[in-house]
C-alpha cells in the first residue's frame, strides 16, 4: 500500500501516543499525540463527510485548531489547501477559489467561495500558495510522497530528531512552517511550542520556559531579538537557529552570535522545490548570500549566467513540464548563483534584474548588494527611477542618511552604478510570510505610501 502522510502520522501516534506534541506558549496548555489525533477524528466525523478527494481550503491560526482541521482533512482525505489568516475574509475567499476550492474552512465554519469543482484525479494532496512574484499567488499542487521527501530532507539535513521541540511562530501552512514544523511532527513526532507573539519577549519568555531545542526564524525576527534586551540565558535552550525566507545580513547573523553564543544556520528553498540547501556549520551567514550545501537527496545542475535546476524528490511534478525521471522532479528557481569549490550555494540576486544604464549593463543586485555590506543597513532595493529609467533609486532601511549612503558606495562602485535618489526608511514593509514587500515599495517609488 501506497504510503501517505495519513500513514506517517498513525504510525507516529502509535510510536508514542502519550508523546507532547503541542504546547500552547501563551495559555500553557499542551495536548499528547493521541489527543491530537482524536481532535483531528472528531473534527472529520462533524465536518469531513463528502470531503474526499476534493481540493479544500483551511484558514486558521497557529495553534491546536489550526492542528484540528489539517488532520481532519487528512482523515477525510481531502486536498488540503492552508490559506494564511492574516488574510483578509474577501481575500481568503478569492485564494480559495484561485486555488481550485469551492469550500472555505475559518473559525466560523464552511464558507462557499465557487460552485464544486471535479475531483482532480492527479494524486494531489496539498496545494501551496506561492507568495506571487506576479502580484498574485499561484497554486502548486504536490502529492503525498513529494510532500514526506521534503520532510524527510529538511529533518536528515539539519538533523532534527523526534526528540526535538520546534518553536512554531512561522505560519504552519506556508512552505517553510509546512517543511520545518509541520511535517517533522506528522513523520517522527517532533513537538512544536506554538507562540503567537513575534515580540522578542514574548519569544524568550517562551524559550525560557518550554525549552524548545530548534527555533526556525525568519530575518525580521532574528533582529529583533538582536535589538531587544533578551538576556543569554532566555535562549540557551536553543541548540538550532535556523534563518529562511529572505535574505540574512551578515550583520545580524553576526551580532546575534555575539550576543547569544548560537550561530544561524541559513536555509534556502522555494515553493516548488521544498527545501534546497541548508548550512550545517553555521558560518555561512556571516558571507552575504552563502546559502550553504545541497540537502540530502537534493541535486543541482548548472546552467549558463549562474541559473540553475533543483531535482529531488520533493519537487512538484504536478502541471510541472520539467518533470525528470519517475518521481523526481526539476525545477529551475528565478535565482541566479555560483557554486563555491567546495560545493556552497553563493545567491546573486534574481535572474531578470538587467537594466541599462547610461548604454551600460547592470545588474540591480550588485548595488543592494553594496547597500547591504554597508554598516548600519539593514536591508535594500534598488530600481530604476519612475521619472527616468537611465538613473537608479534605492530604498534603503536604515538610520543613515542618504548622502552618507552615497559617499559609501561612491568608494566602492563605479559613479554610474551609484544611484541618483535615496528614499530611507527605519524597516521594510514585510509580508505575512517575512519577506520584503516589494509591491509596496514600489507604490513608494510610484508616489504611493508604505
Amino acid at each position: 500500500m501506497t504510503s501517505t502522510l495519513l500513514h506517517a502520522w498513525r504510525r507516529t501516534v502509535r510510536a508514542g501516543p502519550d508523546e507532547i506534541a503541542l504546547i500552547d506558549a501563551a495559555a500553557g496548555g499542551s495536548c499528547t499525540r493521541r489527543e491530537l489525533d482524536l481532535a483531528g477524528d472528531r473534527w472529520a466525523r462533524e465536518h469531513g463527510a463528502g470531503l474526499a478527494a476534493h481540493p479544500v481550503a483551511m484558514c486558521e491560526p497557529n495553534g491546536a485548531d489550526w492542528w484540528h482541521v489539517f488532520l481532519g482533512l487528512l482523515k477525510a482525505d481531502a486536498v488540503i489547501i492552508p490559506i494564511d489568516a492574516g488574510e483578509p475574509p474577501g481575500a481568503q475567499e478569492t485564494l480559495a477559489a484561485a486555488a481550485g476550492a469551492a469550500q472555505l474552512w475559518s473559525a466560523n465554519g464552511w464558507r462557499r467561495v465557487a460552485p464544486r469543482a471535479k475531483r482532480p484525479r492527479d494524486g494531489r494532496r496539498l496545494v501551496k500558495l506561492t507568495s506571487g512574484s506576479s502580484g498574485f499567488p499561484r497554486a502548486l499542487p504536490f502529492t503525498d510522497a513529494q510532500m514526506m521527501a521534503d520532510g524527510r530532507q529538511i529533518c536528515r539535513g539539519m538533523g532534527i530528531t523526534g526528540r526535538d521541540l520546534n518553536l512554531g511562530i512561522i505560519p504552519f501552512g506556508h512552505s517553510y512552517g509546512m517543511g520545518n514544523l509541520v511535517l517533522p511532527l506528522v513523520l517522527q513526532g517532533t513537538g512544536v511550542v506554538c507562540e503567537a507573539s513575534p515580540l522578542p519577549q514574548a519569544i524568550a519568555r517562551a524559550v525560557e520556559r518550554w525549552r524548545p531545542s530548534v527555533f526556525p526564524a525568519v530575518p525580521a525576527i532574528l533582529r529583533a531579538l538582536v535589538e531587544a534586551e533578551v538576556a543569554l540565558d532566555q535562549l540557551a535552550p536553543l541548540r538550532l537557529v535556523i534563518s529562511a525566507g529572505s535574505p540574512l545580513a551578515r550583520e545580524v547573523a553576526q551580532a546575534f552570535h555575539e550576543r547569544f553564543a548560537r550561530r544561524v544556520h541559513n536555509f534556502y528553498g522555494s515553493s516548488e522545490t521544498g527545501g534546497i540547501s541548508y548550512d550545517p556549520a553555521g558560518e555561512a551567514a556571516t558571507s552575504d548570500g552563502n546559502v550553504g550545501l545541497p540537502l540530502p537527496g537534493v541535486c543541482l545542475s548548472w546552467e549558463p549566467a549562474g541559473r540553475f535546476s533543483v531535482s529531488s524528490r520533493a519537487v512538484l511534478t504536478l502541471g510541472n513540464r520539467r518533470r525528470g525521471r519517475a518521481g523526481v522532479g526539476a525545477h529551475r528557481p528565478a535565482d541566479r548563483a555560483r557554486r563555491k569549490p567546495n560545493g556552497e550555494i553563493l545567491l546573486l540576486g534574481r535572474a531578470g534584474r538587467m537594466v541599462k544604464i547610461a548604454g551600460r549593463r547592470l545588474d540591480l543586485s550588485e548595488v543592494e548588494r553594496a547597500l547591504r555590506n554597508t554598516f548600519g543597513v539593514k536591508d535594500a532595493f534598488v530600481a530604476p527611477e519612475p521619472s527616468r529609467p537611465d538613473a537608479l533609486v534605492a530604498i534603503v532601511a536604515t538610520s543613515l542618511s542618504g548622502w552618507q549612503l552615497r559617499r559609501d558606495l561612491q568608494a566602492r562602485l563605479a559613479s554610474w552604478k551609484v544611484p541618483k535618489r535615496f528614499l530611507v526608511l527605519a524597516e521594510f514593509p514585510l509580508t505575512a510570510r517575512g519577506k520584503t514587500d516589494t509591491g509596496r515599495l514600489r507604490q513608494l517609488l510610484a508616489g504611493g505610501t508604505v
